[in-house]
């Protein structure tokens, strides 16, 4: 068992969700989809209890700076269980003065009465999955929600006085055109947030959508498209006041999410849930996927833990480029070797590296650097 470590972030995941989407391959269940079968409220009875008796194979830390309820749809169980799940580990742990705490929310699962008593419990963050203002794209996506209710459900958090609020979006979606587009990032900019996140359309194996690719039902957009779009978000989030600080993630200044950036430097989390993953100190593990595998464990008093790796040094310094070129911060240049530093120049010639930053020491991606930064991460550790 892993010794007593400081700070510790925690993640926690909810595996339910009412309906599965076309493009998703996260660790998520429908009612219908689990082995006991019967309607949310039967699928996820004792869900939360089983996470309290996990967290207790959690070794002694110091105070949680970060929590994140992912899922899946965390707001679909009842703010008094999470509530009951956050006072464990504020009495195990401690949380420190400014804890952020985070929630994942789907816009049709929120009530104005939900989202203050989940601020009461003391969530102060929440993620809304918007994707996209056009129900068109929503429709090829597989999504149920109405788009008028992410205005309603933003309205609601503000009213609920949350001190930070955002919503994801996704781009390079079938049928979505350039003005598709820019609609759904000025609609998302108008709403009460100071966070968004925006990811490109990735076609997962085995999911709906991965089918109808396949079968040629839809058509994915070529790349010159999808990098466009990505530019288009950037420039609308910089003019509106928000700043990237994470290739996928614009916020405005004390917006950012804090439990993102310890996962992308690297520092320690323990994951809570159905194949949950964690993180320490070089170590990583994760747990069982199904959920009534991980309840079959915990009933038993067995961690739920499934396999584990211990990270190289080679491994480890790996992660760290791949991870910290995608910050404003990049990568400093003395930690680079003089092989890798040579094997970047000519980035740096063609606009694609920060001629300043590299001139102070530091290998940083301007905007069109960004479109390809995974191509300058493999010439780095080639």
């Amino acid at each position: 068992m892993v010794g007593a470590l400081s700070p510790l972030s925690f993640y926690i995941h909810v595996p339910y969700c009412l309906k599965r989407c076309g493009y998703c391959d996260f660790n998520t269940y429908t009612p219908g989809e689990l082995r006991n079968g019967g309607d949310l409220a039967t699928v996820s009875d004792g869900y939360i209890d089983l996470i309290i008796r996990e967290s207790n194979f959690v070794p002694p830390a110091g105070p949680i700076p970060t929590i994140f309820f992912g899922g899946g749809t965390p707001t679909l169980l009842e703010p008094l269980d999470l509530g009951r799940l956050l006072r464990h580990l504020e009495n195990r742990f401690g949380f420190t003065e400014d804890a952020e705490i985070t929630i994942e929310a789907n816009p049709d699962t929120v009530t104005l009465e939900k989202l203050e008593q989940l601020k009461e419990i003391g969530i102060n963050r929440i993620s809304f999955g918007m994707q996209s203002s056009n129900p068109q794209v929503l429709k090829v996506l597989d999504r149920t929600h109405n788009p008028e209710n992410v205005f309603k459900a933003t309205e609601w958090a503000k009213s609920a006085q949350f001190e930070h609020i955002s919503v994801d979006l996704i781009y390079g979606v079938p049928s979505e055109s350039i003005t598709d587009w820019r609609s759904s990032v000025e609609t998302a900019l108008s709403l009460p947030i100071d966070h968004i996140s925006a990811y490109a359309l990735i076609v997962e194996d085995g999911t709906k959508l991965a089918g109808q690719v396949r079968r040629g039902e839809i058509v994915m957009p070529d790349e010159d498209e999808t990098a466009d779009k990505y530019l288009l978000v950037d420039e609308l989030a910089t003019a509106a006041g928000l700043s990237w600080y994470e290739l996928s993630n614009w916020s405005k200044p004390g917006g950012e999410c804090r439990h993102n950036i310890a996962y992308w430097e690297g520092k320690n989390w323990w994951g809570l849930g159905p194949g949950a993953h964690s993180h320490m100190n070089g170590r990583r593990w994760w747990n069982v996927k199904h959920p009534n595998a991980y309840r079959e464990k915990l009933s038993g008093q067995n961690s739920p833990m499934h396999e584990e790796e211990n990270l190289t040094a080679e491994q480890i310094e790996q992660e760290r480029i791949m991870l910290n070129i995608r910050l404003p911060r990049g990568l400093a240049l003395a930690t680079l070797s003089a092989e890798q530093v040579q094997s970047v120049l000519g980035y740096r010639e063609s606009g694609h590296l920060d001629a300043g930053s590299w001139a102070n020491g530091n290998l940083t991606l301007t905007r069109s650097g960004r479109l390809i930064a995974d191509r300058i991460v493999r010439e780095i550790l080639l």
